[in-house]
């Protein structure tokens, strides 16, 4: 199956390692969790995975709500109010995260160049070399993914995600 391929089609379609993909589904609807609880969880292993990898090159003054907000930050620089409506936080909360984030030298405030009034918040050198950091771990981490389900499994599995986001995220 290719990455274009529709996702009703991966329902029939043996897995890597001669393992039917369909048993894997059985045991999850058996086991009473839902597909939003079973991405959590793989969310929250990726998050940890890039926490633990910051702590160990030296940024571990971030915290997983600065993360959070942190990673909602476009190339440009985004608003505080943007981050809070994607963060799902008050702008109150995402100004303290903001304000947290420019003392330790992660972000920037700059002015917005479409309106004199507004700033932007971009990431700055010690924040791009973190955002380096987070990057080999989520590389490491979907490798580790990738070995334990097998390379069809894993595109599948990617090519299903992005379908979803279609549907499930707003800000894509």
């Amino acid at each position: 199956m290719s990455v274009g391929d529709g996702i009703g089609e991966m329902d029939s379609v043996d897995g890597v390692d001669g393992e039917n993909d369909d048993s894997a589904a059985v045991g999850a609807e058996s086991d009473g969790m839902n597909l939003g609880l079973l991405c959590f969880i793989a969310y929250r292993a990726m998050e940890t995975s890039v926490v633990d990898a910051l702590a160990a090159a030296g940024y571990g003054d971030l915290t997983v709500a600065q993360g959070r907000l942190f990673a909602r930050i476009g190339p440009g620089g985004t608003r505080i109010s943007e981050l809070a409506e994607q963060a799902r936080v008050t702008k109150q909360t995402a100004g303290f995260l903001v304000d947290q984030l420019e003392r330790a030298g992660y972000v920037r405030r700059v002015p917005d160049p479409a309106d004199a009034r507004a700033r932007l918040v971009q990431i700055a050198p010690r924040g791009e070399a973190a955002v380096a950091v987070a990057r080999v771990a989520e590389a490491e981490t979907e490798a580790a993914w990738t070995k334990h389900l097998g390379k069809r499994s894993s595109s599948q599995l990617r090519t299903a995600l992005i379908r979803l986001r279609e549907i499930a995220d707003p800000y894509a």
